[in-house]
């Protein structure tokens, strides 16, 4: 800039550099002490940062949105491009006095990488009066602007069309696709409307897929971001991200930028349009800027700063300085302004315009920064590496401004690494981005649909569940025909009254650890009762090795831990919590049917399992016990919650595998005991191994099956327990990701292993109260980067079949309660079941949906579930202390 000057005129020799910049010093010093407010240092920036962001907080809300300056209108722009958009778009784009009609054509796997967007367009003028005339005129000139488009194109009108549509003015939007207008004679199917902000950053976001935010820098300012959902009131939902566009030129209506305003803006505001609204807008956009030089030229003229005090009619006329002017002020300009300009005035001049600028370039990098920490906070991480769409002729054509705003947005967020990209297309081609997005999120919605609504059940499925299952209860209790629901009987006849008294081991074998526990019950005092335990992992080779080395080991750790309790010399009277279908003929003796849940020792099926123990503990010859008595852990459970609530007549696991107990009435069994009743160990995880749940069976299903250490049995278990349902939310994802629906098709090492999506992450996953960065850091132990679209997924992969195992409970459930309430021959039953197991007590809304289904199904019966404490180990040990008081 400063080459424009005549040097002949500054009374300096050619080589007296310090002399020379101590004249300009003097000149720029002059200019600074008068724009003294226009110049922000960091600490102010950061105190308009700040204020911003309190802003866009009160705009996000619902209750503080209407009274908000900053609007942060939703987008319903809920992704930014991946590289697999394609498709061909027609586009409208109306932001001026121009309106552009477009064709847009984006290919398959050419974003992020190769680009790949072709356009063809036209420029139609918009005539003065209807620009100023009404609505209907305005959008009758698109319409057939559209036609004409069409026609020179070649383009079908009868054939339908996806379209896009530009509109650079705030507007507030129920939905992506409303605020647009209806064309007649056209068959068009409009995708999206949205403004060129957001435009800009769906533009820039194709070539790079970190570009989360745009800034338009020219005849106006306005920025948008991807938001959390969950933090966008004005819009249902709380999964994913949404675009919002701040509409920050509305910054300090409500007078928070009061001091930090010069008498130059507030006059400029004065003489606006529209005074006292978009107030940011006027500090920093094109539109303005030309006109700010203008005033602070005028006064620093009238008090005889500039030009030796003399106005011109010119310099008094409003717009006669432009946004152009200010980005290469010269002296030409001056003197067409009829001034004759001293070399001092040149200076000075241009450093107003250098000042006028920065300040332009200070804000928007304040604002910047504001949305970068909001967005730097939702991530819940220190570190943020991002990049920011512009455009704007402001932004394109200064050539100091780009430059200073960078440098500025980096030195405020030191920690961000921050990388601005300029829009080469304009908004036209975002916002057939846009469309394409949609377009790509609507068909992949679909598909993924039609995979998930295969594991949804409807009321008629639940109903037909529940009568294949009262069947199956009331097959199994006969002995004159096979049942897959095998009705094993316990020998426990009756619940725990409270008079249980003295010390007992409890063995628990249940799933992947082993339990040993000392109880002390005290008699009529059950909430004294003391219980002393300790867990042992069993490792696979034991757990898949021959019977006599798991039945060692078990040995062994029931030794270290009398050993632990000082109590190897004692012989205790034991319970164990045996939680594998077997068959007994009395309450100390179990033939083990089959294995269950990854077990697979050999030699111990059609054995006796007590036996096996007690032969064990001889081998080890340290201790001895007194086994008294053989139980499930359904059992157990039953136990130890009739311990607490005399109602619990019935028992639940929903763990790693999953079954349910009983108190049936001995009647109704072929057995000669003199009870009245007898607790029932249903298996009825065996419901459908004669193919009666085949029609609710999904193709994943009958992988996991086909895959298991034992196929064909156990089906329904396979549907509703923790040891597969990970396995089939894998299986499903894994063929969403194949089929190109999730992580962009790629197939991870991780997610083609067996048994790598545990249970555990479904629970976590699922949770209401966990954000989507921590869900992505899941899928990444995985081995799976996905987008915020591909997380949104996997919860609903996960919310589908965790959702379908609690409804299958729920109406297996339905059937026992109701056959409790008919056995005694009541109008309604009230009853407690009790309940263990993890995937009940931690998955976040498994046991909801399983009592809604128990109790939808079950009119007539008031179930109450009740969570076990202890679990089945203190019921293996009431059992003890029940036979030994039967002894």
């Amino acid at each position: 800039m400063i080459s424009s000057i005549n040097l002949e005129l500054i009374p300096v020799k050619q080589n007296n550099i310090e002399r020379f910049i101590c004249y300009l010093t003097e000149m720029t010093v002059k200019v600074d002490r008068f724009l003294h407010k226009m110049r922000l240092n960091d600490e102010q920036l950061n105190d308009i940062s700040a204020r911003f962001q309190a802003e866009m907080k009160k705009g996000l809300s619902a209750e503080s949105n209407a009274a908000a300056a900053v609007k942060m209108l939703p987008t319903h722009v809920r992704s930014t491009p991946d590289g697999t958009e394609k498709g061909q778009f027609l586009a409208l784009d109306l932001g001026g006095s121009k309106f552009k009609v477009l064709q847009i054509k984006v290919r398959e796997d050419q974003g992020i990488r190769k680009g790949g967007v072709e356009i063809e367009e036209k420029t139609y003028p918009i005539p003065n009066e209807v620009l100023n005339g009404r609505g209907t005129e305005l959008f009758d000139h698109v319409s057939e602007s559209l036609k004409d488009f069409m026609h020179e194109k070649n383009i079908n009108p009868k054939k339908k069309h996806p379209l896009a549509f530009t509109f650079s003015f705030p507007c507030e939007q129920p939905t992506l696709d409303q605020n647009t207008p209806a064309i007649p004679g056209m068959d068009m199917e409009i995708l999206a409307m949205v403004n060129d902000t957001v435009a800009t950053m769906m533009t820039c976001g194709f070539d790079d897929k970190n570009c989360e935010v745009g800034v338009i820098i020219g005849s106006g300012t306005n920025a948008c971001y991807m938001e959390q959902l969950n933090h966008v009131d004005l819009v249902e939902g709380d999964e994913g991200q949404m675009c919002v566009s701040t509409e920050w030129g509305a910054l300090g209506d409500d007078g928070t930028l009061d001091d930090y305003i010069t008498e130059f803006d507030r006059e400029v505001d004065a003489c606006s349009i529209n005074p006292g609204k978009q107030i940011f807008e006027k500090m920093v956009s094109g539109m303005y800027l030309g006109e700010l030089v203008r005033l602070v030229v005028l006064k620093m003229a009238k008090l005889g700063l500039l030009f030796d005090g003399r106005v011109t009619n010119a310099l008094r006329t409003k717009g006669t300085i432009t946004t152009a002017h200010v980005a290469a002020m010269e002296e030409e300009i001056l003197e067409s302004l009829n001034l004759s300009p001293s070399a001092d005035d040149c200076i000075a001049v241009q450093h107003i315009s250098t000042i006028v600028s920065f300040r332009s370039s200070n804000l928007v990098a304040a604002g910047l920064a504001a949305i970068l920490t909001r967005i730097q906070k939702n991530r819940n991480t220190r570190e943020l590496r991002i990049t920011i769409g512009v455009d704007g002729t402001v932004y394109k054509t200064h050539p100091q401004y780009p430059k200073r705003l960078h440098k500025v947005v980096r030195r405020l967020l030191p920690e961000c690494h921050v990388r601005f990209v300029l829009s080469e297309s304009g908004s036209s081609k975002g916002a057939a981005l846009v469309s394409a997005v949609a377009q790509r999120l609507a068909s992949r919605k679909r598909q993924v649909d039609e995979t998930l609504n295969s594991f949804k059940l409807s009321w008629e499925q639940l109903q037909l569940v529940k009568a294949r299952m009262r069947a199956a209860l009331q097959a199994g209790l006969k002995t004159d025909g096979p049942s897959e629901v095998k009705m094993l009987p316990s020998f426990v006849y009756r619940t725990p009254d409270g008079s249980e008294h003295g010390k007992y081991l409890a063995l628990d074998l249940g799933g992947t650890n082993f339990r040993a526990m000392l109880v002390n019950f005290k008699k009529g005092l059950q909430q004294n009762t003391k219980l002393y335990h300790k867990i042992y992992k069993i490792p696979l080779e034991i757990m898949q090795g021959t019977g006599e080395e798991l039945f060692d080991y078990l040995a062994q750790c029931v030794g270290d831990f009398l050993d632990y309790m000082g109590m190897k010399n004692t012989r205790l009277p034991a319970g164990f919590t045996f939680s594998f279908p077997c068959e007994q003929t009395a309450l100390d003796t179990a033939t083990l049917l089959s294995w269950t849940k990854g077990f697979k020792a050999t030699n111990c099926e059609g054995h006796d399992v007590v036996d096996m123990l007690r032969e064990a503990i001889k081998r080890r010859d340290e201790f001895d016990l007194d086994i008294v008595a053989l139980v499930n852990d359904t059992v157990g459970t039953l136990m130890s919650c009739a311990y607490e609530d005399p109602q619990c007549q019935v028992a639940l696991i929903a763990g790693t595998g999953s079954n349910v107990c009983y108190m049936e009435e001995v009647k109704n069994i072929e057995n000669d005991a003199d009870f009245s009743k007898m607790c029932i160990n249903t298996e009825w995880g065996g419901l459908g191994d004669d193919g009666t749940l085949d029609d609710i069976m999904t193709s994943d299903d009958t992988e996991v099956d086909q895959n298991s250490i034992n196929p064909g049995k156990q089906r329904f278990e396979k549907l509703t327990s923790g040891m597969y349902l990970g396995e089939i939310v894998r299986r499903v994802l894994l063929n969403l990701t194949i089929r190109g629906l999730l992580f962009k098709g790629y197939v991870s090492e991780a997610l083609k292993t067996p048994g790598i999506f545990e249970t555990k992450y479904l629970s976590q996953i699922e949770s209401d109260r966990l954000a989507l960065l921590q869900v992505r850091s899941i899928l990444q132990h995985m081995g799976l980067e996905g987008t915020c679209v591909d997380i949104i997924t996997v919860k609903e992969v996960c919310g589908a079949i965790s959702r379908r195992a609690a409804q299958l409970c729920g109406a297996g459930m339905a059937a026992v309660v109701d056959k409790i309430r008919e056995n005694r021959g009541l109008d309604r039953l009230n009853i407690t079941v009790g309940v263990d197991g993890t995937l009940y007590k931690l998955h976040p809304h498994f046991s909801r949906i399983l009592q809604e289904t128990t109790r939808a199904l079950a009119p007539q019966c008031d179930v109450t579930f009740l969570p076990s404490e202890e679990g089945s180990g203190k019921g293996a040990a009431l059992i003890a202390a029940l036979a030994k008081h039967m002894q």
